[in-house]
């Protein structure tokens, strides 16, 4: 949740973020976290869109889609679900390997992996000039949420 809350003030209109990991890596955590923190609501409702595909969001000033892609049955169905339209905004992908050539080129990848010990390591790629940025603040919201990062 802290990587959530912290890499969300690093987003705006155009990105997509490309959550990878296992089933139950803690991908649609993650994504609640960082939808929580855009849309500057801590107690939102947040429903994992494994059966919808998409959930939509209003955030100040940009519209957030959460995208699972589990169940999708090709990247055709991709586009009748508004793929293009919500580009324009900012994008979560859970199951990205399934958009195919669909994948924005400047895509944020976040990478998350369980340890033996049941913790997470995430391994963030794509983030250009602002590694550095996401480096501290990431840091930082560990730090706060008494997580290592």
């Amino acid at each position: 949740m802290a990587l959530g809350r912290a890499l969300a003030p690093l987003l705006h209109a155009g990105d997509a973020v490309l959550l990878r990991g296992d089933l139950g890596a803690g991908k649609t955590t993650l994504a609640r976290a960082l939808l929580r923190t855009l849309c500057h609501d801590p107690a939102m409702e947040v429903p994992s869109p494994s059966y919808t595909l998409v959930q939509t969001y209003d955030a100040p000033g940009v519209e957030v889609s959460h995208f699972d892609l589990w169940r999708l049955d090709g990247p055709g169905a991709l586009v009748e679900l508004g793929w293009d339209d919500a580009c324009e905004g900012i994008v979560l992908v859970e199951w990205p390997e399934r958009l195919g050539e669909l994948t924005p080129p400047g895509a944020r990848h976040v990478d998350l992996l369980v340890r033996a010990d049941g913790g997470r390591d995430a391994v963030l790629r794509g983030w250009g000039a602002q590694a550095g940025a996401v480096a501290r603040l990431v840091e930082d919201a560990m730090k706060q949420a008494g997580e290592q990062a």
